[in-house]
């Protein structure tokens, strides 16, 4: 495939990566105005935002085969549609029941996509013969703060019916625009390798789906990290190190600034060290930063570390995916998917209950031991990330 075709698609693919995270975090920011008008309980929105959750992972394995037969082009394309057409569905609803219901429909969407364009991402990357895998990550991470920022500015100035159909507007927008490349080219196949897709039709071995799994591990710790800086954070900072709670709100924002910093420069870094180096010095380095996250006596520390852990931990869930995908296709990459996703599902939960059974900071550190995890991990599959 001609390189002019390649950085189109490469364009085409990041755009979508963008506009995933933009509708996604537009979704978050009215999660309150949508608990107000449905009249849900905490308990009852929390059933609730379950169908985002059980949507996602339900479908995400299900996209992986719906890629090796139709192609991982066409079906980012319709699960485009599908999610910017679902999250306008929210606002319309008035109960909890019907709210569950129409989550379920968004979630399958978003994880329909997410394992659609990194299937199609891997090829790219192996087309392309460089790791710019966390280049696409980056484009999911700026769209998210892009639809945050935006969100909180047009939120008392938009009902949240407007707000999401414009989200709707966008999405379709973005989808038709760059969806058109997609469905222009096939994806690329490098003259020395098979189709990942082709090759992903033939059953996996013993090893191989082992490999996979372990792969999913390394995602699964990194998105472990992720829901629980999200969820927690903020508390740590306000509860443990009396920090006001402009301050405290912030934490999250240094944590998610850094891990886009860290994977705009992962191309980069992966060039230079490689990913078996990556994955070790990413994974010590999230560890070391959530120690200090943890167990800092100062909120500048905490937040120091917050922000260290963010870098560390930003390539580790791109590099895992793109293995897991080079070894087996698109399963390969909806099993470390669904992984991750458990892992940031899981994230939350087990914190609180470490919490109750020792404290917040202690609980916390979890995420440093599965950071280090990682770590060992990919030394571990080190003659399978070389290069």
């Amino acid at each position: 495939m001609p390189n002019n075709d390649l950085t189109r698609l490469r364009i085409a693919l990041t755009v979508f990566f963008a506009m995933d995270g933009f509708v996604f975090a537009g979704w978050v920011v009215r999660i309150p105005a949508i608990k107000e008008q449905t009249g849900a309980s905490t308990s009852a929105l929390g059933l609730a935002l379950l169908g985002v959750s059980a949507g996602a992972v339900i479908t995400m394995m299900l996209t992986g085969r719906l890629c090796r037969r139709f192609g991982s082009h066409p079906v980012t394309v319709i699960c485009g549609v599908l999610l910017s057409l679902s999250v306008a569905l929210p606002p319309l609803t008035h109960s909890v029941p019907a709210l569950g219901a129409v989550l379920l429909v968004f979630g399958a969407a978003y994880g329909g996509i997410n394992v659609a364009f990194n299937s199609a991402a891997v090829d790219l990357v192996t087309a392309l013969r460089r790791p710019v895998m966390p280049s696409f990550h980056a484009a999911f991470s700026l769209g998210g703060m892009l639809g945050a920022g935006l969100g909180g500015l047009v939120a008392a100035h938009l009902s949240p019916t407007r707000h999401l159909l414009a989200l709707t507007v966008v999405g379709l927008l973005v989808t038709a625009v760059a969806g058109r490349t997609l469905l222009r080219h096939e994806p690329p196949v490098p003259p020395d390798r098979p189709r990942h897709e082709e090759a992903a039709r033939r059953p996996l071995d013993g090893r191989t789906r082992g490999l996979v799994l372990v792969f999913g591990l390394i995602a699964l710790c990194t998105a472990f990290g992720e829901g629980a800086l999200a969820d927690w954070g903020a508390l740590h900072l306000e509860q443990d190190l009396d920090a006001h709670p402009g301050v405290a709100a912030a934490g999250y924002s240094c944590f998610a600034l850094a891990m886009t910093v860290g994977r705009l420069s992962g191309t980069a870094l992966l060039e230079r060290l490689g990913r078996t180096r990556t994955v070790v010095v990413g994974g010590t380095t999230a560890a070391a930063g959530m120690l200090l996250g943890a167990l800092a006596p100062s909120v500048g520390a905490a937040l120091l570390g917050y922000a260290v852990t963010g870098l560390g931990l930003a390539n580790l869930f791109p590099v895992a995916v793109e293995r897991a995908g080079a070894l087996a296709g698109p399963s390969g990459v909806a099993i470390a998917s669904t992984l991750g996703y458990g892992g940031m599902l899981l994230g939350p939960p087990a914190i609180g209950f470490m919490a109750d059974w020792y404290s917040l900071p202690a609980a916390l550190t979890s995420v440093a031991a599965l950071a280090a995890v990682a770590a060992v991990i990919g030394f571990a599959t080190r003659r399978t990330t070389a290069g």
